[in-house]
């Protein structure tokens, strides 16, 4: 017990020393490119976030949905419609309500998780597809730039936010997807736009974190499980 609680101790403070490093590299870069400090602003929030949703903490839906706010201006900025459409009327909303969902089925800091059966997950992937086909004709209309990767990276995230509501294990493992996809998004604006690089830099913690959750998710849903009192 001893030893599993140094190795928690551990993890934290190599997570605390990355959002620490992460900060300064962001301020160094939003210096350097003369970045609107109000385009990096949601960026410092979201590190406290993103550290909060390495354990599965149900405090980040309602930190994230105030933040998504200021996301959503930052989005309009570069052109990112479908994006900011995304944080505007999905991110607010439901990471209010998932909060709200968490915090009536409390487990520690976190909630009770649960899984996803086989039908779910095809209805699931055949949803995405079809939807993510329909963007990719849509979006080039509105004069959308990045159609590609905005629609990607946006639906995968409307799709993680409802699988969070309502608490399937699952949408860590979609978190994962996801990250991956929005550090290649921000590799390929920084030819046109340099000043992305603070959110690369963002987005790369977020993925360290992401990777954590995806495992915090997994092993607090093995105890929950084996804990048939708290289980449906």
């Amino acid at each position: 017990m001893k030893d599993k609680h140094k190795k928690i101790e551990k993890k934290d403070i190599f997570i605390y020393f990355l959002m620490a490093l992460t900060a300064i590299l962001i301020t160094a870069a939003g210096a350097y490119y003369n970045q609107k400090f109000l385009m990096i602003l949601p960026l410092y929030n979201s590190l406290i976030i993103a550290t909060l949703q390495s354990k599965v903490n149900r405090y980040s839906n309602l930190l994230g949905s105030m933040n998504s706010l200021l996301y959503g201006f930052v989005y309009v900025y570069y052109n990112l419609y479908a994006s900011a459409l995304s944080a505007f009327l999905f991110s607010f909303p439901m990471q209010l309500i998932t909060f709200i969902r968490w915090n009536k089925n409390k487990w520690e800091h976190s909630t009770v998780l649960r899984k996803m059966n086989w039908k779910q997950r095809i209805l699931v992937l055949i949803g995405y597809g079809v939807v993510l086909a329909a963007m990719w004709v849509l979006l080039p209309l509105m004069g959308a730039e990045y159609v590609l990767l905005d629609s990607a990276t946006t639906l995968l995230g409307v799709l993680i936010l409802f699988l969070t509501m309502f608490a399937f294990v699952e949408y860590t493992a979609f978190m994962v997807v996801n990250g991956i996809i929005g550090i290649v998004l921000y590799v390929s604006m920084l030819a046109e736009s340099p000043e992305m690089t603070t959110y690369l830099i963002f987005a790369v913690y977020s993925f360290v974190c992401i990777c954590f959750a995806f495992f915090k998710a997994k092993k607090l849903y093995k105890r929950q499980k084996e804990n048939s009192e708290v289980m449906e």
